[in-house]
């Protein structure tokens, strides 16, 4: 089988959101390493042009002129080690979140992420009089996306441990704590926007799970956008499925309702207590039926 055709199969699938936030961010690497290596070989300057079609620059200006870079600089990495230590993490903790809470949730804390990163930057680069001498240096990379998804996964399941090399199992809470602080303490170094970013999504992560608790989805408007483009993009003509309700000979209830056959969806309170009761005391203490329910949950 192709590389291309590996490639659409991992796109044709609905549930395969996290391989698919890797496969764009190593396809983007990929590409961008090419036309380097051309543009150097042809002696052009042509790929600083690429870049500021794809980084997020620090003057409002430009950004004006380019406002689609508020997303598109998630999705960019120049070295290695950048995109390698990014997409570990992301797949790493990325899982949880995948598995926890379903892969919309997943795409929309990697998107919101980004975009309050961005948000945090360019405040921070243009009212804060310590980075005047930073503007006009631009910010690329995943981190702020990554660190949204680590922080989210931490206040969702803070005990839940990782088997870390040399150091041993470290609960995920700390890990965050860790992440968060390094960030703060690369602000007087010389990336300060990368790490500002890191902030932004920390708290974006934080604030997701939270609101999530209490009910409220930010993540509803990144999956409406999302449906919205899918029905844009979907091929062939809409169909009406009626469904007819087939004649049940179970067991019947006092009120001459059929008694359902499986386990109802779990409604939102439920799901809360559910989410609770893993922050509290890991995935391991659930139920089969509390397991079920949760993943159910997760595919609405």
């Amino acid at each position: 089988m192709s590389l291309t055709q590996d490639i659409r199969d991992a796109f044709s699938r609905r549930d395969n959101a996290l391989n698919q936030l890797i496969i764009i961010n190593g396809l983007v690497f990929a590409v961008l390493i090419i036309l380097r290596a051309i543009f150097f070989i042809a002696q052009s300057s042509s790929y600083q042009l690429v870049m500021r079609q794809l980084e997020l620059p620090s003057d409002l200006y430009s950004l004006l002129r380019h406002p689609w870079t508020l997303l598109t600089y998630a999705f960019v990495h120049e070295g290695f080690l950048h995109i390698l230590f990014n997409m570990l993490n992301l797949y790493w903790f990325g899982q949880l979140i995948r598995e926890y809470l379903g892969d919309r949730r997943l795409v929309s804390l990697y998107i919101l992420g980004a975009l309050v990163g961005a948000v945090f930057f360019l405040l921070a680069y243009n009212f804060i009089p310590a980075l005047q001498p930073f503007v006009g240096q631009p910010v690329i990379g995943a981190s702020a996306s990554v660190t949204a998804v680590i922080v989210a996964a931490a206040t969702l399941l803070p005990d839940f441990t990782f088997m870390l090399f040399i150091i041993g199992a470290v609960k995920i809470k700390w890990i965050a704590v860790a992440v968060v602080l390094i960030s703060i303490a690369g602000i007087n170094g010389g990336n300060p926007g990368g790490e500002i970013t890191h902030l932004g999504g920390a708290l974006l992560g934080f604030v997701f799970i939270k609101q999530l608790k209490a009910g409220r989805d930010m993540g509803a408007p990144v999956i409406a956008v999302g449906n919205w483009f899918s029905r844009l993009f979907s091929q062939g003509p809409s169909m009406r499925v009626t469904h007819r309700q087939p004649v049940t000979t179970g067991a019947r209830s006092a009120s001459g309702t059929s008694k359902s056959s499986g386990a109802a969806v779990a409604g939102q309170d439920e799901i809360d207590l559910i989410l609770d009761k893993i922050s509290h005391s890991g995935y391991e203490s659930l139920s089969k039926d509390e397991k079920q329910k949760l993943f159910r949950a997760s595919q609405q």
